[in-house]
């Protein structure tokens, strides 16, 4: 299991419950501190969220079980007693491999799945979909009370629909639920923000707590400033409420890293700040600055992170390639091409880089140009598709940066023009 979603949970106010089949996994992420508490009986897992929910308690609690087990469970609750114990839901499972360890069935434990998906691989694959289709339907159920549930971009609910499961809405070939990326962090991507990472070199705590502070104020500067859109001063809002809780929250395992939503503004200007605190020894060693490929412009994902391009190319890995090489001649310190993460091999294409910052005129330099394409290059490719937020975003990226020429589109106000244009073609 991640952390990740038993942490943000707390962070958010929530009461977060999170099912995982292996105790090894579960036991590590308890040990580390992202999860809270965890228990084996779902009895005590109902206990807790009922009084977590009464007293106002933010808190994150493992199931040591199967998923499918907690949603039946979840859903009987509320049949019994028309109480609604989850508000929101979604499913994490690694779907894109169903079949060889992303998904475990129900109807087995932990060690027996483990054994049938080697020794009998075609029974494996019938559990794994009658345990699909029990599973929405308790996902159904919840819905219908009013819980609001979301696909992960893990392609749940594409292995749902090859199973049989009633996941399609009635009388029209779509999806009962929306997906994370698609209907979600697409628009988010397409305001140009993503999730920027760096890397206190030093390998000290106190440099990355400074840098926190250092990355506070200067989106707090940018929303005095007032020269932003209301959503994107929604985005820079959510991120100084984070990186104010993120020390407290003890969220680093390695490296003295962190990360933190940010568009080309916020991370061009959290960059040079950095830079300018190793220059004059602020900071006790270079910064480096990467990013998530789940970005604005790194990967070209058409089941996930260019899922809501819908001009056709989302099917395409021109953005990916062309961000690698652009930020290659830009300044980067090193760049990364691959194909794979997140939902299989041959399904996307990754660009990535790295940028030390070591205090120099010439990092700066290096640092602004390269995150303008970084970024831009992405909500530019958005825009062309016809996202609005991406629209919008570009045009105050050119008034922000005189340098910045991009195209922009022009709506087709009559859509008949279409058909008449491709009219006798086969």
């Amino acid at each position: 299991m991640s952390g990740a979603q038993a942490k943000s949970a707390v962070i958010c106010g929530c009461v977060g419950v999170i099912a995982e089949v292996s105790y090894e996994a579960l036991k590590k992420r308890n040990t580390q501190g992202w999860l809270r508490e965890f228990y084996d009986d779902l009895n005590v897992v109902v206990s807790r969220i009922r009084e977590a929910r009464k007293d106002c308690q933010s808190t994150s609690i493992g199931y040591h079980g199967n998923v499918v087990k907690l949603w039946e469970r979840l859903a009987q609750e509320y049949e019994l007693t028309g109480e609604l114990l989850a508000d929101f839901g979604s499913d994490q499972t690694s779907c894109h491999n169903p079949f060889n360890g992303g998904y475990y069935p129900a109807q087995l434990t932990f060690e027996e799945a483990n054994s049938m998906m080697a020794k009998d691989p075609s029974q494996f694959k019938t559990l794994v979909q009658e345990s699909l289709c029990r599973q929405v339907n308790a996902i159904n159920k919840l819905a219908c009370a009013g819980m609001y549930f979301w696909d992960y971009g893990n392609a749940f609910l594409l292995e749902a629909q090859r199973a049989g499961a009633d996941i399609l809405k009635p009388s029209e070939n779509k999806f009962r639920y929306p997906s994370y990326v698609q209907h979600i962090m697409g628009d988010i991507f397409s305001l140009g923000f993503g999730p920027f990472r760096w890397v206190c070199t030093s390998g000290d705590a106190k440099d990355l707590a400074l840098t926190d502070s250092i990355a506070n104020q200067v989106l707090e500067e940018i929303i005095r400033e007032g020269n932003v859109s209301d959503a994107a001063e929604e985005q820079y809002r959510d991120n100084i409420h984070w990186i104010k809780q993120a020390g407290q929250h003890k969220l680093v395992v390695g490296s003295q890293a962190r990360i933190l939503y940010s568009d080309q503004l916020g991370r061009t200007r959290i960059s040079l700040a950095f830079n300018r605190a190793v220059n004059d020894g602020s900071l006790k060693g270079p910064v480096v600055i990467s990013r998530d490929h789940h970005d604005v412009s790194g990967t070209d994902s058409p089941y996930r992170e260019t899922s809501n391009v819908y001009d056709g190319s989302s099917f395409t890995a021109d953005m990916a390639v062309q961000n690698c090489i652009g930020d290659s001649f830009r300044g980067a310190t090193w760049v990364a091409l691959h194909n794979g993460g997140g939902v299989g091999w041959g399904e996307v294409i990754n660009g990535g880089f790295g940028l030390v910052l070591d205090g120099s005129e010439d990092a700066a330099r290096r640092a602004e140009t390269m995150l303008a394409w970084d970024v831009s290059n992405g909500v530019a490719r958005r825009c062309w598709s016809g996202n609005s937020n991406a629209n919008k975003t570009i045009r105050r990226s050119m008034q922000h940066d005189p340098k910045l020429n991009v195209t922009l589109p022009n709506a087709v106000t009559d859509e008949t023009l279409l058909d008449e244009a491709f009219k006798g073609i086969d």
